[in-house]
């Protein structure tokens, strides 16, 4: 899948920003736990999400050569104040526009440092958006709020982009979970049962030895995981159970758990 335009990554952006503030203002308590992140309250996710985006930008702004320190990014700290959902929400917000207008200023091809062999702000386009897509979901289930809308491109652009990291995990970082997932002759399918015909967002995964591939269409595999495009988004990124209502499991659950399981953002 050729990647989103960059504009289309600073609008998302923005959107899954102001999905994320509206977690935090929801009224719900921000000591509330993560249920997808339990070693997080609602508040340090929200904090962990406007520190990213201001280092993003920072990297992009900068046409970084090199790593730059999270807490180096102006304003990473966010509110002194713990516990002021207002200051907290603002906050957020100009994190938000703080990285969407470097990123825009820079342009896709814009130079930046990043952790990927894609050393580009177009890189950081990408992957804050499907960042705060995720995360806003964590704030979702945090705050007890019925999941926001993420557009089918970007969902399907997701599940593509956690593909890419999975493989560059096993090929350049040497993950030693990633790298169970070598498993000749096993493939998993992924099937979108809502997205628009041309998305074609049906995917299937192989797990040679050499590393994962990918390719769409429909094909038979051991396992298929079925059901809304978002909801398979959301339990590829392990943030819905596998027995989540509109989901289905066919064939042999435990090869799906097993690349579940393995599958980690580290």
């Amino acid at each position: 899948m050729t990647p989103l335009p960059h504009d289309r990554y600073c609008d998302e952006i923005g959107r899954q920003t102001d999905r994320l503030r509206a977690a935090v203002t929801s009224g719900a308590a921000l000591t509330a736990t993560v249920p997808t992140c339990p070693d997080w309250s609602l508040e340090d996710l929200a904090r962990h999400v406007g520190r990213a985006l201001r280092w993003a930008a920072l990297l992009v702004r900068t046409r970084a050569e090199e790593d730059v320190p999270e807490d180096e990014a102006p304003g990473a700290g966010g509110p002194v104040t713990r516990g002021d959902a207002a200051a907290l929400d603002a906050w957020l917000a100009e994190s938000g526009e703080t990285a969407v207008g470097a990123l825009r200023e820079a342009g896709p091809d814009g130079p930046a440092w990043s952790w990927s062999g894609i050393r580009t702000a177009g890189f950081w386009a990408r992957r804050m958006t499907h960042e705060l897509i995720v995360h806003a979901a964590d704030a979702e289930l945090a705050a007890g709020r019925p999941f926001g809308t993420v557009p089918a491109d970007a969902a399907a652009d997701a599940i593509e982009e956690w593909l890419e990291i999975v493989r560059y995990a096993q090929q350049v970082m040497s993950d030693p979970e990633a790298n169970e997932l070598r498993v000749p002759g096993a493939g998993i399918h992924l099937h979108a049962t809502d997205a628009p015909a041309e998305l074609n967002a049906e995917w299937l995964i192989e797990l040679p030895d050499d590393g994962i591939t990918w390719r769409r269409g429909h094909e038979k595999a051991a396992v298929a995981l079925r059901g809304p495009l978002a909801d398979v988004l959301l339990a590829f990124y392990r943030r819905l159970p596998l027995d989540a209502p509109g989901l289905e499991v066919l064939g042999d659950r435990k090869l799906l758990e097993f690349w579940l399981d393995r599958a980690t953002f580290t």
